[in-house]
């Protein structure tokens, strides 16, 4: 009986394992490659930058005369109006400057009416012939000579006038102090050029990007050309402006050439602050209802199929040969468009999946990309066709793998891994 029991349990055991194997074996080969499938839709060509957000209109007010700040009227974010006082430096060596200039003119004025009555006298002595010619024309050139120093202690004592005028700091726009350099108590120093004070932006609502583009792209980018950008402030939302000036000042950073391209953007929220960074994309070419591929097909070059054979995969891809030269041809072709001097789209191999895995090369002619898919312009693709972007290395591995506990390391098997 017992003998009869453990050869139920052997019969048991076979036809389960006979069943496990017959339905392994039963299945379709999968495939060796991964596939997408090739369909029509948009592709849009865009150029990437990043810039800076600022007003449109940004004014440095400073200070024409050194000083002392006594006042400040105005502090960082503040509404101001034109003509509003921002602050006041101390006035008080300027007004002792000024009442010095006017003893100065009232001297010149006194010396310039004394040289006038010698002159009086002058003439009536000389029509009396009781002076000689020369003493009257020195009496004439003494006059004229502190008429001069009045006039010149007169303008010296405006431009005392002035300067102390200057110690009000006065804002010469409506808008909105965005930054201020100075507290109470610093001086100020104008010896060789004047300090800002104050930074006053003129309009909030309105602000403008200063992207840099690289020389290799700013040919594809022109003014009056949709751009949209984002911010780190934002992340979930894109901005929307126009390009609206294409400086030629361009700059050069580790032998890297860029141009400044500004970008005008409303903003009536207020979201958008000075200083912002603007990871800025710019719309230059744009196709609809066109066929259209995954670039990875375009990286896409079965040599392992082309080496194992027909043999290895019973046909299921081109050899290394004709690979090489297809890529050949097309590379033939380019050159020859190039060498005739006319603007040519590129050429380029893409392999279509067939029944039992097997590969047919295509050539086509490709147009712009969007950095996920690009145009197909020419040749025999068609939408619904299964296009090869790489092997199934991962799956196939998975597979490969035998499982834990027969014939691995896993727990209880002590075999090599084949």
């Amino acid at each position: 009986m017992r003998g009869l029991t453990i050869a139920v349990v052997v019969a048991a055991a076979a036809a389960g394992a006979f069943g496990i194997y017959h339905q392994r074996n039963s299945k379709a080969p999968e495939s060796k490659y991964r596939v997408e499938t090739v369909d029509t839709g948009t592709v849009s060509e865009t150029v990437t930058a990043t810039g800076t957000i600022s007003p449109v209109t940004t004014v440095q007010v400073g200070s024409q005369v050194s000083g002392i700040i006594a006042k400040i009227y105005a502090d960082y974010n503040s509404p101001v109006k034109k003509g509003q006082l921002l602050a006041e430096l101390d006035p008080t060596p300027f007004e002792l400057q000024v009442q010095q200039r006017q003893a100065d003119l009232q001297q010149a004025q006194v010396q310039m009416r004394n040289a006038g009555v010698q002159l009086q006298r002058s003439e009536r002595l000389l029509a009396q012939q009781l002076v000689s010619q020369a003493d009257y024309d020195g009496a004439k050139a003494t006059f004229d000579s502190m008429r001069a120093q009045t006039d010149q202690a007169e303008a010296t004592l405006k431009q005392s006038q002035t300067n102390l005028s200057y110690t009000n700091i006065y804002s010469p726009i409506d808008g909105v102090v965005v930054a201020r350099q100075y507290d109470i108590g610093q001086t100020v120093a104008a010896s060789f050029q004047a300090p800002t004070l104050f930074s006053i932006a003129e309009d909030l609502t309105k602000m403008q990007v200063q992207a840099d583009v690289d020389q290799s792209d700013i040919s594809r980018v022109a003014t009056g050309q949709t751009a949209r950008f984002t911010v780190d402030a934002y992340p979930e939302e894109t901005f929307i402006g126009k390009i609206s000036q294409i400086r030629l000042n361009a700059t050069q950073n580790q032998n890297v050439i860029t141009y400044p391209v500004i970008i005008d953007v409303p903003n009536p929220d207020g979201k958008l602050k000075p200083k912002m960074t603007a990871d800025v994309t710019v719309e230059v070419a744009k196709v609809a209802d066109v066929l259209r591929i995954p670039n990875a097909a375009l990286r896409f070059k079965p040599i392992e199929v082309g080496r194992a054979g027909d043999n290895d995969a019973g046909g299921a891809g081109p050899t290394q040969s004709a690979i090489q030269g297809s890529s050949a041809r097309g590379a033939a072709r380019a050159a020859q468009a190039l060498g005739a001097g006319r603007p040519t789209r590129r050429q380029q191999t893409v392999y279509v999946l067939l029944a039992e895995n097997k590969l047919k090369p295509v050539e086509i002619r490709t147009g712009i990309s969007d950095g996920r898919f690009t145009s197909v312009t020419d040749g025999e693709l068609k939408a619904g066709d299964k296009i090869a972007v790489g092997f199934a290395t991962a799956r196939a591995d998975q597979q490969g793998a035998p499982p834990t506990g027969m014939g691995g390391r896993g727990p209880g098997g002590g075999g090599r891994r084949f």
